[in-house]
């Protein structure tokens, strides 16, 4: 993103992740100057630390005398961040102004707000951030009755209808490729990039045809290594569509027969495409900076 030079910043945008925080300074047509990105996440900060770090990334922002209202979504509303913003239940619209916590500061020129994320009882799940992406989704079209797929580390499956989120549901799936990559006997029989897109749509059809021979799938491809000299590009696509497979297969009730909104245009939310497309089934790519960015857009305009 190309910053904006001589509009002034008259509120902030913030998506406060684990491991990366993203901050845009707002114009008051409530388009970005520019991002900042950073990785001081929650998960390498004290709490006390949150204001420092966001006061020196804001510094050229400041206007003397005037307060920047901030309006921060994801871990740092967690029970580890910067101050907790206490769950909303689903079924629930996702949660705007109305149900942030405000953030004493001691710095005068900022106006924090944190948004909470949301959680389900039964089964048990929780969200923070991608509510807001959600709350971006729904603005973009207010009559959405579907589901929402947020790829990731811990991708979300989000089914929406009249504006809310009436479930959902977490997949470790990209946790698991990792570990089963880098730490499992699989690390010396996959490949640490490339793609091999038939053979991960392969991988995808086996898991759906056969979700209970996983384990062994998995262990195939280290003695296809050694007996047969697998290419390791090709390994590891069908590692990734044995797991993205399995979790599509899971979440069928969710997608079948409607069109799935997929939140990125990554190579991992292009690969839940294909997976799907294996299936029949139709996505839409959305861009998930644009559909924070909206969320978040959508709770500053409580404020004014």
């Amino acid at each position: 993103m190309t910053e904006r030079k001589g509009a002034k910043a008259v509120w902030v945008a913030v998506d406060w992740g684990t491991s990366h925080l993203r901050v845009w300074p707002m114009a008051s047509d409530d388009t970005p100057l520019c991002r900042i990105d950073s990785d001081m996440g929650m998960g390498g900060l004290d709490p006390s630390a949150y204001e420092s770090t966001l006061t020196a990334l804001l510094e050229p922002y400041f206007t003397p005398g005037t307060a920047l209202d901030v309006i921060c979504c994801g871990m740092a509303g967690s029970r580890q961040g910067w101050s907790e913003a206490p769950y909303a239940t689903a079924p629930c619209r996702p949660p705007s102004l109305d149900l942030a916590t405000r953030v004493e500061t001691s710095d005068a020129r900022l106006n924090v707000y944190i948004l909470p994320g949301v959680k389900q009882h039964d089964p048990a799940d929780v969200m923070r951030g991608e509510e807001t992406q959600i709350a971006g989704a729904l603005a973009a079209d207010p009559g959405m009755d579907g589901v929402i797929c947020l790829p990731g580390t811990h991708t979300k499956w989000v089914s929406v209808h009249s504006g809310e989120i009436t479930s959902f549901a977490t997949f470790l799936t990209g946790e698991l490729f990792q570990l089963i990559s880098q730490q499992s006997v699989l690390r010396h029989t996959l490949a640490s990039g490339g793609w091999d897109t038939s053979a991960f749509e392969a991988g995808c059809r086996a898991a759906i045809e056969a979700p209970q021979a996983l384990a062994n799938a998995l262990f195939r491809l280290r003695a296809e290594a050694l007996l047969a000299n697998l290419d390791p590009v090709e390994a590891r696509s069908r590692a990734s569509g044995y797991l993205i497979g399995l979790e599509i297969e899971d979440m069928r009730p969710r997608w079948q027969g409607k069109t799935v909104v997929l939140v990125g245009e990554n190579e991992i939310a292009q690969a839940y495409a294909a997976a799907l497309a294996t299936q029949g089934a139709e996505t839409v790519l959305a861009d998930a900076e644009e559909f924070t960015l909206a969320g978040l857009r959508s709770a500053r305009a409580q404020i004014t």
